[in-house]
């Protein structure tokens, strides 16, 4: 694979090198139904005209998946997925944040496999098959940490992070106490810095694991997700992986939640999740505090309980998340959407926090955070009972 130069945002150069690489694997037979991923409206979301790749990442049967299904792209060749000069640590990204979300890519090789132990929502998080997004939440941590521009990074190694998980798994054993994650199996956290569901629109990393996961009967996965995508809903997840949809005010959603499928459509396909063998929960995340947001929470809530079947009331719990934010993001959002930040960034109700990851951030007062709980509480009580909530910080 030859380096090319970053290209001018013009007519792309087809894929270098793509025929120097072996043939792509063959693939799983087609569906009955043709693939969402295929859809006008997948490749809306995900019109990539360059990738970014390691060179081991290109090669490797995962990156040939991928360089095959996006065939006019541009090959860059990269040192390492950290380091992209165009995006990484270069301010001019945050003017272009929503085409480079949509056209651009980036392939690595996840070099370090850690599985590390939370106790909120799942039991352990486990070493991601992506960081990034194509979706553009104005509150998303991960751009605090990959420099202004933070689109899909997907880790091709694949098969070394589902062996990982394997041997983790079996060194648990089975799961003897119940406990706020589960009662009875271990969870793992699958898309810490990512959106699982976005990732299968690109490659099978997705597939993959929940195909791992509905063999090993002591374990669970778990992701959330802010977009709906049906192609899950042919994986077969034998109830061994949770789906989590996030949720919030449908105002608040178009003003901070870019990119994403609407809130209403997130609930509405949580019957037919469940029917595909998916455990489906619920994030409500992220809760901002503004006026009117007890209104507007409990509008959700009353939609919710009037739209979601017995069935998936009878399974679902819930996840409660303040809004935590950051004044290096906050600088980078007032270049590409100032408007978010007008409810996002509000220092007299906020104060800084170390996180649990060791970043410094900022939340809301514990005298607001403590009343604002409370009132979602009981707004959750009278509005949709059934809904038991898990947690919540």
């Amino acid at each position: 694979m030859r380096h090319h130069p970053s290209p001018p945002h013009g007519p792309q150069e087809p894929l270098f090198g793509l025929d120097a690489l072996p043939a792509p694997p063959a693939a799983e037979p087609a569906p009955s139904a043709p693939a969402f991923r295929d859809s006008a409206q997948a490749r809306r979301l995900l019109a990539i005209r360059e990738i970014h790749a390691e060179p081991a990442a290109a090669a490797s049967p995962r990156g040939r998946q991928v360089l095959a299904r996006f065939p006019g792209a541009r090959l860059i060749e990269t040192d390492s997925h950290w380091r992209v000069p165009e995006l990484h640590g270069n301010e001019g990204s945050a003017d272009r944040w929503m085409r480079i979300k949509r056209e651009t890519l980036v392939l690595g090789v996840k070099k370090t496999l850690t599985t590390r132990p939370n106790g909120r929502s799942a039991d352990w998080i486990a070493p991601g098959p992506s960081n990034g997004c194509a979706l553009s939440c104005v509150y998303c941590y991960v751009p605090r940490r990959k420099g202004f521009a933070n689109p899909i990074t997907l880790f091709t190694n694949i098969d070394r992070i589902i062996a990982h998980l394997g041997r983790h798994v079996a060194a648990q054993g089975p799961k003897t106490e119940p406990n706020q994650c589960d009662p009875g199996a271990w969870v793992y956290d699958i898309g810490e810095n990512g959106d699982c569901s976005v990732d299968a629109l690109v490659c099978d990393n997705t597939a993959d694991l929940v195909r791992a996961f509905r063999d090993w009967p002591t374990a669970k996965a778990s992701f959330a997700t802010k977009f709906v995508n049906p192609d899950l809903l042919e994986l077969d997840p034998r109830g061994r992986t949770r789906i989590r949809f996030s949720v919030m005010p449908a105002d608040d959603s178009r003003l901070l939640d870019l990119r994403t499928s609407p809130v209403d459509r997130r609930i509405a396909a949580a019957a037919d999740f469940l029917d595909a063998g998916y455990e489906v929960h619920f994030n409500l995340s992220p809760v901002v505090v503004r006026p009117g947001w007890q209104d507007a929470w409990a509008e959700l809530l009353r939609h919710m309980d009037d739209v979601l079947p017995p069935r998936v009331k009878r399974q679902a719990r819930a996840e409660v998340i303040m809004l935590t934010h950051n004044a290096d993001l906050h600088e980078v959002n007032l270049r590409w959407h100032p408007r978010g930040e007008d409810v996002l960034w509000q220092p007299a109700a906020q104060e800084t926090k170390r996180s649990q990851n060791g970043a410094l951030n900022l939340r809301y007062r514990a005298d607001i955070k403590r009343r604002a709980l409370a009132d979602l509480r009981e707004l959750v009580a009278r509005c949709a009972p059934w809904l038991d909530i898990r947690y919540a910080f």
